[in-house]
């Protein structure tokens, strides 16, 4: 790895983590990114898929290890593993990343090293409709030379950027369609087996 890392996340797995946050805006939720190394630049670090986790509970490390040893025998049959992880804070203005989220983070980062955490940031999204802005609505964290997390922006040698640049554009028609009534994650997936935390209809 020589230059700038990029960390480019598809748009569904965008969209999902955004959702399910939605779908919570009372509690804390987190989630899972799945994707690879980009086979042609060891510096960009494709994001492929999320997977919501929690809403309640989410520092409860049972139900986070059952979670990851279903998700990562899953994505490991399509070539992809556990990139990093998504926390939204349970207050609106809460822009600290919490122990939880930190702990996590480091859990993944022992087998993952580039991965990030991504936190979401209620006032852009707030701001998404009048602003137009492309850029995903969530702050980038990423360890520094010290293994501490720290917050970067897109001149810290680190990017965060949507796969698809109308992202926020089909984001915007699905909270106006409220559909992030239909995101399971799996807390909802614990309760009732029945319900798929793969959400394979979410975007149909």
């Amino acid at each position: 790895m020589g230059g700038e890392l990029k960390y480019e996340i598809a748009q569904n797995a965008y969209i999902k983590l955004v959702l399910h946050a939605l779908k919570h805006k009372a509690s804390s939720v987190n989630a899972v990114l799945l994707g690879r190394v980009s086979p042609g630049n060891d510096d960009v670090i494709e994001i492929t898929d999320s997977v919501p986790l929690f809403h309640s509970h989410i520092g409860l490390l049972p139900q986070l290890e059952i979670s990851l040893i279903l998700i990562e025998e899953y994505y490991a049959a399509k070539g992809f593993g556990v990139v990093g992880y998504f926390h939204a804070n349970e207050r609106f203005d809460d822009f600290e990343l919490s122990g939880v989220a930190k702990n996590i983070g480091d859990h993944i980062s022992r087998y993952f090293p580039q991965a990030p955490i991504l936190l979401l940031d209620n006032k852009k999204l707030a701001s998404l409709e009048k602003s137009k802005d492309r850029s995903p609505v969530m702050q980038l964290y990423a360890k520094d030379a010290s293994k501490n997390w720290k917050h970067v922006g897109s001149d810290g040698g680190y990017l965060l950027t949507t796969k698809e640049p109308s992202a926020n554009v089909v984001l915007l028609d699905y909270i106006s369609t409220e559909k992030w009534q239909d995101v399971v994650d799996f807390d909802d997936h614990l309760d009732d087996i029945t319900k798929d935390w793969l959400n394979p209809e979410l975007f149909n």
